[in-house]
């Protein structure tokens, strides 16, 4: 909730900055819901990019959310779509991190406690996410440049992410990841961040599939 709390205020100031309106960075904030995405539209609605491309840029980068509907249809399939919508929509990284740590091996299906667990970590998460970043679009005109709190939120972002990474697939994946995304620094339209997201992603899934194809041979 820190980390998360902390990205939040950041992105909140970032739209401002930006130059959207107190109410259209609060609408956004409230109804997009993924920093990500918010962070990289912002560029392109700053420089009057065409929506086609402020859509799709933010569908690729949160193209690994429809991995995690995947994984999680198994476990909440037994709701109504409007109600796995809902749960879809408040999910977060970290939210379906701790979840598939706890229950991913788990063969038990349609159980009340995997919906009272995701309920218990992506509640409090929105409501850290939406008061910090809601504090930043009200408060962001006040914070000077020079403290640097993008680079704070790095921090706090990794300080969460760092531990979590134990596996090989995983190491691919951020390393693969990152060096794409310091690379394409250079790109326009931050197009570099798309690239970075793709190419993690294909890392990550080839490492996969190279980890179970040696398992197989061993065995």
């Amino acid at each position: 909730m820190v980390a998360t709390a902390v990205w939040g205020f950041v992105t909140g100031v970032a739209m401002i900055k930006s130059g959207l309106t107190a109410f259209e960075a609060s609408a956004m904030t409230l109804l997009v819901y993924a920093g990500s995405a918010q962070l990289t539209a912002l560029p392109l609605i700053e420089s009057h990019a065409p929506l086609w491309l402020i859509f799709v840029a933010g569908f690729v980068v949160n193209i690994r959310f429809i991995i995690f509907g995947a994984a999680l249809q198994p476990f909440f399939r037994y709701l109504s779509l409007p109600k796995r919508f809902l749960l879809g929509f408040m999910t977060t990284d970290m939210a379906f991190v701790l979840f598939m740590s706890r229950y991913g091996d788990s063969s038990e299906r349609n159980s009340r406690e995997h919906l009272w667990y995701t309920l218990g970590v992506v509640i409090p998460g929105w409501i850290s996410w939406q008061f910090a970043s809601l504090l930043g679009v009200y408060m962001g005109a006040y914070v000077p440049t020079s403290w640097s709190l993008d680079f704070a939120a790095i921090l706090a972002l990794m300080a969460v992410l760092i531990p979590l990474v134990s596996t090989a697939p995983m190491w691919a994946c951020l390393c693969t990841a990152g060096a794409i995304a310091w690379v394409g620094q250079l790109l326009p339209l931050r197009l570099g961040l798309v690239a970075a997201v793709i190419g993690g992603v294909v890392a990550g899934v080839a490492a996969e599939q190279l980890k179970a194809k040696r398992a197989r041979r061993l065995s």
